[in-house]
């Protein structure tokens, strides 16, 4: 997802080498470096957006500051526990690709008891500060939405490539997760957003899959379809979402979390996906797949601004 590294299972050098590294010092600079990594820092900040958003468009009574900064505190600790223990799951795999193989696991930094006692303290952690300072339906989806990923989507991967789809339902949580978090008992916008996220995610990560569709093969991970090896399967599949995705990306207007200024945006937004999508399935090159996984982060976050804007603009 030859250059790379096989994961030692044989007491060699390496695997002596990889030995001493994990018994350097719990809390050592390199550790604690080493941890940030595991808990993959740039999709938690994703996560925390993504739960602000869903909180302060369902807080009908205005947005509670210490209610928010634990919901986010308690969900993206769940967030790092997917990710700490979707690495341990996957450190085998992971040696065998040239993205993945320096990953803390992996290199030996941190050992696999390490990993299984953070991940399993994040999620300890997350549970109690959303069941005591949020509420339990919150911890307890946040819950559920972890071992999911976890416990099938992470073994799955080297199944079927309906990984991808059982995947897309925890990434589309974080938003949700917000919205029960605030204690609105209203959940048709807390579909909506689910809608949103949920659709946004194929194009994104087809796009993805297919720049490291040869390391996804080389680790056995079915990351895409059997037939895709000319990648017209994918491209087809990349459009199809997207052009679902363009009704998709206005239902928050229509379930009374947004106006007309939001709807414009998201409208524009979304057919700019369309067509980055559209141009991938003609030209399957990786310039083409990058364009198209960057214009669906810009097309995320820019949504998710005219959003807020829009609902804070209805309601001040």
């Amino acid at each position: 997802m030859s250059i790379f590294t096989a994961y030692p299972s044989n007491p060699t050098s390496a695997g002596k080498n990889i030995a001493l590294q994990s018994n350097r010092a719990l809390f050592s600079p390199e550790k604690l470096a080493a941890y940030k990594v595991l808990c993959r820092p740039r999709i938690a900040v994703m996560t925390a957006l993504s739960v602000a958003v869903g909180y302060t468009l369902g807080s009908e009574r205005g947005t509670d500051p210490t209610g928010l900064i634990f919901s986010v505190a308690g969900i993206v600790l769940f967030v790092a526990s997917s990710s700490i223990l979707n690495q341990l799951l996957e450190r085998r795999t992971d040696a065998l690709m040239e993205r993945t193989q320096n990953r803390p696991l992996v290199s030996g930094v941190v050992s696999p008891g390490e990993a299984w006692s953070l991940g399993v303290f994040c999620s300890l952690a997350g549970f109690c500060i959303l069941a005591f300072a949020v509420n339990l339906i919150t911890a307890l989806a946040s819950l559920v939405t972890m071992l999911l990923y976890v416990c099938c989507y992470t073994p799955l991967k080297r199944v079927s490539v309906l990984c991808t789809t059982v995947g897309a339902i925890p990434g589309a949580m974080p938003p949700v997760l917000g919205w029960l978090a605030s204690g609105s008992t209203n959940y048709l916008p807390a579909f909506a957003l689910f809608a949103v996220f949920f659709v946004w995610q194929f194009p994104h990560f087809l796009a993805i899959a297919w720049i490291y569709r040869h390391q996804y093969e080389l680790a056995g991970l079915k990351m895409l379809p059997s037939n895709a090896s000319d990648g017209r399967t994918v491209g087809l599949i990349a459009v199809l979402y997207a052009a679902v995705f363009v009704p998709i990306s206005v239902l928050p207007r229509y379930a009374g979390i947004s106006g007309d200024g939001y709807m414009a945006a998201a409208l524009i937004l979304s057919l700019g996906y369309l067509v980055l999508s559209f141009r991938f399935a003609l030209l399957r090159t990786i310039t083409r797949a990058k364009q198209l996984m960057l214009g669906s982060l810009l097309c995320l976050s820019v949504m998710l601004f005219a959003l807020m804007f829009d609902y804070l603009r209805l309601t001040s």
